[in-house]
């Protein structure tokens, strides 16, 4: 795979756990290889599939045969 996937990659991981934003020195090499609208489309993208996922689910419109694990809300 190549680095620029990699790094690509990273980005979806620290966007899609919900730690904060990347690491700074992650955060210098996607500004150093994306230009800023290839970044906000990554972003927008993963927001997009990540929020039809869970709305999916919540619809109950998954596979039979997904595997599923139930998460209380933070703070209830």
């Amino acid at each position: 795979m190549s680095p620029r996937y990699k790094l690509a990659l990273r980005f979806a991981d620290s966007f899609l756990g919900a730690g904060g934003p990347p690491p700074a020195d992650v955060q210098a090499a996607l500004l150093e290889e994306f230009t800023e609208a290839e970044l906000v489309e990554m972003g927008i993208g993963l927001a997009l599939f990540h929020g039809v996922s869970k709305m999916l689910i919540a619809l109950g419109c998954e596979p039979e045969e997904m595997d599923i694990t139930e998460s209380r809300t933070p703070g209830s």
